[in-house]
């Protein structure tokens, strides 16, 4: 992502110094919650003073705005499928990161519960920010996922494509917040715990659904089939 005007007037050592609290702060947002992290406690991790984290981000929900950002950057993109995934097609990808589910948890468990906070447990005005960000910046490829799609002939045209867009990331970011809540949050789905195909029955249900919308007719599987 190219830098901003501000960034670009930022010396080496105030961006070097930005990097290690958004490093801090990461984690302790990952941890502890929006609410619960406390900037004196980064303050004193890093040794320094309290108001030079205000400094340089202004203000809490300011910090944590850089660290959703950071941590959807830790995330895969939709086409960071493998090649054989891609060959096999738009709903191939799709089905790809519904299935992984388990690497969030596993492998990018701080950025993927920053992202969780962001996503649901931010005030009015911190979300607007994240969404008008997230529309601004499109950092996971929807809309070049969309349009690939489009061009393999799998996904339909004749619908605006801002709707497909808006729809492919509303549907499978729910969806796979859901699957990821239950491992990191059992208690979120406690009737299902420990039923491995419950998951894979929903996964496989909402693949079928989203296919049934945004899929041209020669990609649609008959019902019964």
């Amino acid at each position: 992502m190219r830098p901003d005007a501000t960034t670009r007037k930022r010396s080496p050592r105030a961006e070097a110094k930005r990097e290690l609290i958004v490093g801090c702060a990461i984690r302790h947002f990952a941890e502890e919650g929006l609410q619960g992290a406390r900037i004196e406690d980064m303050a004193i991790e890093l040794g320094i003073a309290k108001g030079s984290i205000f400094q340089h981000y202004g203000s809490k929900a300011g910090l944590f705005l850089a660290c959703y950002k950071r941590a959807v950057a830790a995330l895969p993109t939709w086409l960071d499928a493998p090649d054989e995934i891609q060959a096999a097609g738009f709903f191939a990808v799709v089905r790809y990161w519904l299935d992984r589910t388990e690497h969030y948890v596993e492998e990018d468990r701080i950025p993927y519960r920053v992202v969780l906070i962001g996503n649901y447990s931010t005030d009015l005005e911190l979300r607007r920010d994240i969404n008008r960000w997230l529309v601004s910046e499109d950092p996971y490829g929807t809309l070049e996922f969309v349009e690939w799609g489009q061009g393999r002939g799998e996904v339909r045209t004749d619908v605006d494509l801002e709707t497909i867009v808006s729809l492919v990331d509303w549907l499978s970011g729910a969806i796979q917040d859901a699957l990821v809540s239950e491992e990191l949050d059992p208690g979120l789905f406690h009737r299902w715990r420990n039923q491995p195909e419950r998951q894979r029955m929903r996964v496989d249900h909402f693949g079928a659904l989203l296919q049934s919308a945004i899929g041209t007719a020669g990609t649609v599987t008959p019902s019964g089939a």
